[in-house]
Protein backbone atom coordinates (compact mmCIF):
# COMPACT_ATOMS: atom_id res chain seq x y z
CA UNK A 1 0.00 0.00 0.00
CA UNK A 2 1.20 3.50 -0.87
CA UNK A 3 -0.02 6.50 1.10
CA UNK A 4 -0.30 10.10 -0.08
CA UNK A 5 -1.17 12.83 2.39
CA UNK A 6 -3.28 15.85 1.47
CA UNK A 7 -1.94 18.43 3.92
CA UNK A 8 -4.43 21.27 4.03
CA UNK A 9 -4.00 24.12 6.55
CA UNK A 10 -6.98 23.08 8.68
CA UNK A 11 -7.52 19.46 7.68
CA UNK A 12 -5.20 16.74 6.43
CA UNK A 13 -6.09 13.26 5.27
CA UNK A 14 -4.47 10.20 3.68
CA UNK A 15 -5.10 8.63 0.28
CA UNK A 16 -4.50 4.89 0.64
CA UNK A 17 -3.66 3.20 -2.68
CA UNK A 18 -3.12 -0.53 -3.14
CA UNK A 19 -4.39 -3.93 -4.28
CA UNK A 20 -7.17 -5.74 -2.38
CA UNK A 21 -7.42 -3.11 0.35
CA UNK A 22 -11.16 -3.73 0.74
CA UNK A 23 -10.41 -7.18 2.14
CA UNK A 24 -9.43 -5.29 5.28
CA UNK A 25 -11.44 -2.15 4.53
CA UNK A 26 -13.14 -1.77 7.92
CA UNK A 27 -9.85 -2.15 9.79
CA UNK A 28 -8.12 0.40 7.55
CA UNK A 29 -10.96 2.92 7.83
CA UNK A 30 -11.89 2.56 11.50
CA UNK A 31 -9.27 5.09 12.69
CA UNK A 32 -11.01 7.74 10.55
CA UNK A 33 -14.58 7.17 11.76
CA UNK A 34 -16.14 9.89 13.89
CA UNK A 35 -18.23 7.49 15.99
CA UNK A 36 -20.08 4.18 15.92
CA UNK A 37 -22.70 5.02 13.28
CA UNK A 38 -21.69 4.35 9.65
CA UNK A 39 -23.82 5.06 6.58
CA UNK A 40 -22.59 3.30 3.43
CA UNK A 41 -23.85 5.03 0.28
CA UNK A 42 -23.45 3.02 -2.91
CA UNK A 43 -25.42 2.08 -6.02
CA UNK A 44 -27.13 -1.00 -7.39
CA UNK A 45 -24.04 -2.05 -9.37
CA UNK A 46 -21.41 -1.53 -6.68
CA UNK A 47 -23.35 -2.66 -3.60
CA UNK A 48 -23.24 -6.42 -4.36
CA UNK A 49 -19.63 -6.19 -5.53
CA UNK A 50 -18.08 -4.23 -2.65
CA UNK A 51 -20.39 -2.26 -0.35
CA UNK A 52 -22.27 -5.26 1.06
CA UNK A 53 -19.04 -6.95 2.13
CA UNK A 54 -17.69 -3.74 3.64
CA UNK A 55 -20.94 -3.31 5.57
CA UNK A 56 -20.53 -6.81 7.02
CA UNK A 57 -16.99 -5.97 8.13
CA UNK A 58 -18.21 -2.87 9.94
CA UNK A 59 -21.04 -4.85 11.59
CA UNK A 60 -18.60 -7.50 12.74
CA UNK A 61 -16.59 -4.71 14.34
CA UNK A 62 -19.67 -3.82 16.40
CA UNK A 63 -20.68 -0.68 14.50
CA UNK A 64 -24.19 0.46 13.63
CA UNK A 65 -24.44 0.32 9.83
CA UNK A 66 -27.02 1.84 7.48
CA UNK A 67 -26.81 0.92 3.79
CA UNK A 68 -28.21 3.39 1.25
CA UNK A 69 -28.31 2.12 -2.32
CA UNK A 70 -28.94 4.49 -5.22
CA UNK A 71 -29.73 3.70 -8.85
CA UNK A 72 -26.65 3.64 -11.10
CA UNK A 73 -26.21 6.60 -13.43
CA UNK A 74 -25.33 10.28 -13.79
CA UNK A 75 -29.01 11.17 -14.18
CA UNK A 76 -29.57 10.16 -10.55
CA UNK A 77 -27.14 12.76 -9.19
CA UNK A 78 -30.16 14.92 -8.57
CA UNK A 79 -32.07 16.77 -5.85
CA UNK A 80 -34.54 13.88 -5.52
CA UNK A 81 -31.91 11.27 -4.64
CA UNK A 82 -29.91 13.73 -2.55
CA UNK A 83 -33.02 14.32 -0.43
CA UNK A 84 -33.55 10.56 -0.29
CA UNK A 85 -30.19 10.09 1.44
CA UNK A 86 -31.22 12.63 4.07
CA UNK A 87 -34.58 10.89 4.51
CA UNK A 88 -32.88 7.60 5.34
CA UNK A 89 -30.31 9.17 7.69
CA UNK A 90 -33.08 10.94 9.59
CA UNK A 91 -35.31 7.85 9.74
CA UNK A 92 -32.38 5.81 11.14
CA UNK A 93 -31.75 8.50 13.79
CA UNK A 94 -28.18 9.12 12.74
CA UNK A 95 -26.34 11.65 14.86
CA UNK A 96 -23.67 14.28 14.38
CA UNK A 97 -20.85 11.81 15.15
CA UNK A 98 -21.91 9.53 12.31
CA UNK A 99 -19.67 8.90 9.29
CA UNK A 100 -20.90 8.65 5.71
CA UNK A 101 -18.77 6.32 3.54
CA UNK A 102 -19.27 6.67 -0.22
CA UNK A 103 -18.46 3.43 -2.07
CA UNK A 104 -18.58 3.83 -5.84
CA UNK A 105 -17.72 6.14 -8.69
CA UNK A 106 -17.88 9.88 -9.07
CA UNK A 107 -21.66 10.10 -8.89
CA UNK A 108 -21.83 8.25 -5.58
CA UNK A 109 -18.91 10.23 -4.15
CA UNK A 110 -20.33 13.59 -5.23
CA UNK A 111 -23.89 13.09 -4.02
CA UNK A 112 -22.81 11.19 -0.90
CA UNK A 113 -20.27 13.87 -0.03
CA UNK A 114 -22.83 16.63 -0.47
CA UNK A 115 -25.27 14.74 1.78
CA UNK A 116 -22.50 14.45 4.40
CA UNK A 117 -21.70 18.15 4.06
CA UNK A 118 -25.30 19.18 4.72
CA UNK A 119 -26.75 16.57 7.11
CA UNK A 120 -26.82 18.11 10.59
CA UNK A 121 -24.66 20.89 9.09
CA UNK A 122 -21.88 18.43 8.30
CA UNK A 123 -20.82 14.94 9.35
CA UNK A 124 -17.63 12.97 8.73
CA UNK A 125 -17.07 11.64 5.23
CA UNK A 126 -14.87 8.92 3.73
CA UNK A 127 -14.36 8.15 0.05
CA UNK A 128 -13.96 4.59 -1.28
CA UNK A 129 -13.73 5.17 -5.05
CA UNK A 130 -14.23 2.12 -7.28
CA UNK A 131 -13.79 3.65 -10.75
CA UNK A 132 -10.65 4.98 -12.40
CA UNK A 133 -12.14 8.45 -12.76
CA UNK A 134 -13.08 8.60 -9.09
CA UNK A 135 -9.73 7.24 -7.90
CA UNK A 136 -7.68 9.80 -9.81
CA UNK A 137 -9.95 12.83 -9.55
CA UNK A 138 -13.35 13.17 -7.93
CA UNK A 139 -12.53 11.40 -4.63
CA UNK A 140 -9.69 13.83 -3.88
CA UNK A 141 -10.10 17.51 -3.08
CA UNK A 142 -13.43 17.84 -1.31
CA UNK A 143 -15.71 18.91 -4.16
CA UNK A 144 -19.20 17.51 -3.64
CA UNK A 145 -22.48 18.26 -5.34
CA UNK A 146 -25.42 17.42 -7.54
CA UNK A 147 -26.52 18.38 -11.02
CA UNK A 148 -29.24 20.85 -12.00
CA UNK A 149 -31.22 20.53 -15.23
CA UNK A 150 -29.46 23.69 -16.45
CA UNK A 151 -25.93 22.48 -15.73
CA UNK A 152 -23.59 19.99 -14.11
CA UNK A 153 -22.46 20.32 -10.49
CA UNK A 154 -24.12 23.70 -10.05
CA UNK A 155 -25.25 22.86 -6.50
CA UNK A 156 -22.75 21.63 -3.92
CA UNK A 157 -20.19 22.35 -1.23
CA UNK A 158 -16.54 21.83 -0.39
CA UNK A 159 -16.38 19.02 2.17
CA UNK A 160 -13.04 17.27 2.56
CA UNK A 161 -13.01 13.54 3.35
CA UNK A 162 -11.29 12.11 6.41
CA UNK A 163 -9.64 9.47 4.24
CA UNK A 164 -9.68 8.05 0.71
CA UNK A 165 -9.24 4.31 0.17
CA UNK A 166 -8.49 3.34 -3.43
CA UNK A 167 -8.46 -0.42 -3.98
CA UNK A 168 -6.95 -0.99 -7.41
CA UNK A 169 -8.56 -4.43 -7.57
CA UNK A 170 -11.95 -2.78 -8.03
CA UNK A 171 -10.83 -1.65 -11.48
CA UNK A 172 -10.77 -5.30 -12.63
CA UNK A 173 -14.57 -5.33 -12.68
CA UNK A 174 -14.87 -1.94 -14.39
CA UNK A 175 -16.43 -2.11 -17.90
CA UNK A 176 -14.07 -1.04 -20.68
CA UNK A 177 -16.10 2.06 -21.47
CA UNK A 178 -15.92 3.24 -17.84
CA UNK A 179 -12.20 2.57 -17.64
CA UNK A 180 -11.56 4.46 -20.87
CA UNK A 181 -13.64 7.39 -19.64
CA UNK A 182 -11.45 7.61 -16.54
CA UNK A 183 -8.37 8.02 -18.69
CA UNK A 184 -9.46 11.56 -19.61
CA UNK A 185 -8.74 12.68 -16.06
CA UNK A 186 -5.41 10.81 -15.98
CA UNK A 187 -4.22 12.47 -19.20
CA UNK A 188 -5.36 15.84 -17.85
CA UNK A 189 -2.61 15.94 -15.23
CA UNK A 190 0.07 15.52 -17.86
CA UNK A 191 -1.49 18.18 -20.07
CA UNK A 192 -1.95 20.84 -17.40
CA UNK A 193 1.30 20.65 -15.41
CA UNK A 194 3.43 17.50 -15.47
CA UNK A 195 5.61 16.93 -18.53
CA UNK A 196 7.41 13.96 -16.98
CA UNK A 197 4.09 12.23 -16.32
CA UNK A 198 2.94 13.05 -19.84
CA UNK A 199 6.06 11.42 -21.28
CA UNK A 200 5.50 8.38 -19.06
CA UNK A 201 1.89 8.09 -20.22
CA UNK A 202 2.90 8.18 -23.87
CA UNK A 203 5.41 5.37 -23.38
CA UNK A 204 3.24 3.23 -21.08
CA UNK A 205 -0.23 3.81 -22.52
CA UNK A 206 -0.64 0.38 -24.12
CA UNK A 207 -0.02 -1.67 -20.93
CA UNK A 208 -1.95 0.92 -18.93
CA UNK A 209 -5.02 0.43 -21.15
CA UNK A 210 -4.61 -3.33 -20.62
CA UNK A 211 -4.77 -2.58 -16.84
CA UNK A 212 -1.27 -3.78 -16.06
CA UNK A 213 -1.17 -3.64 -12.22
CA UNK A 214 2.18 -1.85 -11.94
CA UNK A 215 1.25 0.73 -14.58
CA UNK A 216 -2.13 1.28 -12.98
CA UNK A 217 -0.60 1.80 -9.55
CA UNK A 218 1.89 4.34 -10.91
CA UNK A 219 -0.70 6.24 -12.98
CA UNK A 220 -3.10 6.51 -10.06
CA UNK A 221 -0.39 7.53 -7.61
CA UNK A 222 0.99 10.24 -9.92
CA UNK A 223 -2.52 11.51 -10.72
CA UNK A 224 -3.38 11.76 -7.03
CA UNK A 225 -0.04 13.44 -6.30
CA UNK A 226 -0.77 16.10 -8.90
CA UNK A 227 -4.33 16.59 -7.67
CA UNK A 228 -3.20 16.82 -4.05
CA UNK A 229 -0.52 19.41 -4.83
CA UNK A 230 -3.01 21.61 -6.67
CA UNK A 231 -5.67 21.27 -3.96
CA UNK A 232 -3.22 22.13 -1.17
CA UNK A 233 -2.17 25.26 -3.07
CA UNK A 234 -5.77 26.34 -3.77
CA UNK A 235 -8.39 24.42 -1.80
CA UNK A 236 -11.43 26.46 -2.85
CA UNK A 237 -10.54 27.14 -6.47
CA UNK A 238 -9.71 30.82 -6.35
CA UNK A 239 -6.75 30.41 -8.71
CA UNK A 240 -4.54 27.47 -9.71
CA UNK A 241 -7.13 24.78 -8.95
CA UNK A 242 -9.16 25.98 -11.94
CA UNK A 243 -6.51 24.32 -14.13
CA UNK A 244 -8.07 20.98 -13.16
CA UNK A 245 -11.05 22.00 -15.29
CA UNK A 246 -9.20 21.58 -18.59
CA UNK A 247 -11.81 20.38 -21.10
CA UNK A 248 -14.59 20.61 -18.52
CA UNK A 249 -16.36 23.76 -19.74
CA UNK A 250 -16.88 22.08 -23.10
CA UNK A 251 -17.39 18.67 -21.49
CA UNK A 252 -20.09 19.80 -19.08
CA UNK A 253 -21.93 21.45 -21.98
CA UNK A 254 -21.82 18.15 -23.87
CA UNK A 255 -23.22 16.24 -20.89
CA UNK A 256 -26.05 18.71 -20.29
CA UNK A 257 -26.77 19.24 -23.98
CA UNK A 258 -27.12 15.53 -24.74
CA UNK A 259 -28.84 14.72 -21.44
CA UNK A 260 -26.97 13.53 -18.35
CA UNK A 261 -25.93 9.91 -18.78
CA UNK A 262 -25.86 9.92 -22.59
CA UNK A 263 -22.09 10.49 -22.62
CA UNK A 264 -19.98 9.51 -19.62
CA UNK A 265 -18.26 12.40 -17.88
CA UNK A 266 -14.80 11.27 -18.97
CA UNK A 267 -15.91 10.88 -22.59
CA UNK A 268 -17.20 14.45 -22.61
CA UNK A 269 -14.00 15.71 -20.96
CA UNK A 270 -11.84 13.86 -23.51
CA UNK A 271 -13.63 15.56 -26.39
CA UNK A 272 -13.50 18.81 -24.41
CA UNK A 273 -9.72 18.59 -24.05
CA UNK A 274 -9.39 18.19 -27.82
CA UNK A 275 -11.62 21.24 -28.30
CA UNK A 276 -9.55 23.21 -25.79
CA UNK A 277 -6.38 22.32 -27.71
CA UNK A 278 -7.99 23.39 -30.98
CA UNK A 279 -9.18 26.69 -29.52
CA UNK A 280 -5.72 27.26 -28.03
CA UNK A 281 -4.13 26.64 -31.41
CA UNK A 282 -6.43 29.02 -33.30
CA UNK A 283 -5.82 31.64 -30.57
CA UNK A 284 -2.06 31.27 -31.20
CA UNK A 285 -1.36 30.01 -27.70
CA UNK A 286 -0.45 26.47 -28.74
CA UNK A 287 1.61 25.34 -31.72
CA UNK A 288 0.24 22.81 -34.17
CA UNK A 289 2.70 20.09 -33.14
CA UNK A 290 1.60 20.26 -29.51
CA UNK A 291 -2.06 20.34 -30.54
CA UNK A 292 -1.61 17.20 -32.61
CA UNK A 293 0.32 15.50 -29.79
CA UNK A 294 -2.58 16.12 -27.41
CA UNK A 295 -5.21 14.90 -29.85
CA UNK A 296 -3.15 11.85 -30.73
CA UNK A 297 -2.84 10.76 -27.11
CA UNK A 298 -6.56 11.25 -26.44
CA UNK A 299 -7.37 9.24 -29.57
CA UNK A 300 -5.05 6.39 -28.53
CA UNK A 301 -7.10 5.76 -25.41
CA UNK A 302 -10.28 5.32 -27.43
CA UNK A 303 -11.89 8.46 -26.00
CA UNK A 304 -14.00 10.48 -28.44
CA UNK A 305 -12.18 13.27 -30.23
CA UNK A 306 -15.29 14.51 -32.06
CA UNK A 307 -17.69 16.72 -30.16
CA UNK A 308 -21.41 16.49 -30.90
CA UNK A 309 -22.94 19.27 -32.98
CA UNK A 310 -25.05 21.04 -30.36
CA UNK A 311 -25.39 24.16 -32.50
CA UNK A 312 -23.46 27.33 -31.69
CA UNK A 313 -26.29 29.04 -29.79
CA UNK A 314 -26.87 25.96 -27.62
CA UNK A 315 -23.15 25.63 -26.90
CA UNK A 316 -23.04 29.24 -25.72
CA UNK A 317 -26.21 28.90 -23.65
CA UNK A 318 -24.86 25.84 -21.84
CA UNK A 319 -21.38 27.26 -21.26
CA UNK A 320 -22.91 30.48 -19.89
CA UNK A 321 -24.22 28.37 -16.98
CA UNK A 322 -20.74 27.05 -16.18
CA UNK A 323 -19.36 27.64 -12.68
CA UNK A 324 -16.31 29.41 -14.13
CA UNK A 325 -18.32 32.29 -15.65
CA UNK A 326 -16.99 35.56 -14.18
CA UNK A 327 -18.95 38.82 -14.47
CA UNK A 328 -21.00 37.31 -17.26
CA UNK A 329 -17.91 36.24 -19.25
CA UNK A 330 -17.04 32.63 -19.98
CA UNK A 331 -13.51 31.83 -18.81
CA UNK A 332 -11.67 28.85 -20.29
CA UNK A 333 -8.70 26.72 -19.33
CA UNK A 334 -6.46 26.71 -22.39
CA UNK A 335 -3.05 25.28 -23.26
CA UNK A 336 0.28 27.02 -23.88
CA UNK A 337 2.16 23.75 -24.36
CA UNK A 338 1.29 20.04 -24.38
CA UNK A 339 2.14 20.00 -20.66
CA UNK A 340 1.17 23.51 -19.52
CA UNK A 341 -2.27 25.01 -19.11
CA UNK A 342 -3.46 28.50 -18.20
CA UNK A 343 -6.79 29.43 -16.61
CA UNK A 344 -9.11 32.41 -16.79
CA UNK A 345 -8.82 32.94 -20.54
CA UNK A 346 -11.52 34.66 -22.56
CA UNK A 347 -11.94 33.52 -26.16
CA UNK A 348 -13.15 35.65 -29.06
CA UNK A 349 -16.51 34.60 -30.46
CA UNK A 350 -14.99 34.28 -33.91
CA UNK A 351 -12.64 31.57 -32.59
CA UNK A 352 -15.43 29.70 -30.84
CA UNK A 353 -17.48 29.85 -34.04
CA UNK A 354 -14.69 28.05 -35.87
CA UNK A 355 -14.70 25.18 -33.37
CA UNK A 356 -18.31 24.79 -32.24
CA UNK A 357 -21.34 23.81 -34.22
CA UNK A 358 -19.21 21.39 -36.21
CA UNK A 359 -17.01 18.41 -35.46
CA UNK A 360 -13.54 19.17 -34.20
CA UNK A 361 -10.48 18.18 -36.19
CA UNK A 362 -9.76 14.47 -36.40
CA UNK A 363 -6.40 13.04 -37.39
CA UNK A 364 -6.10 9.54 -38.84
CA UNK A 365 -3.52 7.79 -36.66
CA UNK A 366 -3.89 4.34 -38.18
Amino acid sequence: MRTLNVNLPHHSYPILIGQNLLHQGAALLQPYLAGRQVALVSNTTIAPLYADALAQQFKQAGLEVLQITLPDGEQFKSREYFDGIHDQLIAARFERKATLVAVGGGVVGDIGGYAAATFLRGIAFIQVPTTLLAQVDSSVGGKTGINHPLGKNLIGAFHQPRAVLSDLATLNTLPKREFTAGMAEVLKYGFIRDGNFLNWLESHLDPLMERDPECLAEAIYQSCRNKAEVVVADERETGERALLNLGHTFGHAIEAGLGFGSWLHGEAVGAGIVLAAEVSSIANLLDAQARDRIEHLVARTGLPVRSPDLGFDRWMELMASDKKVDHGRIKFVLLEAADRAVQGKEVELSILEKCLGKASRVIDFK
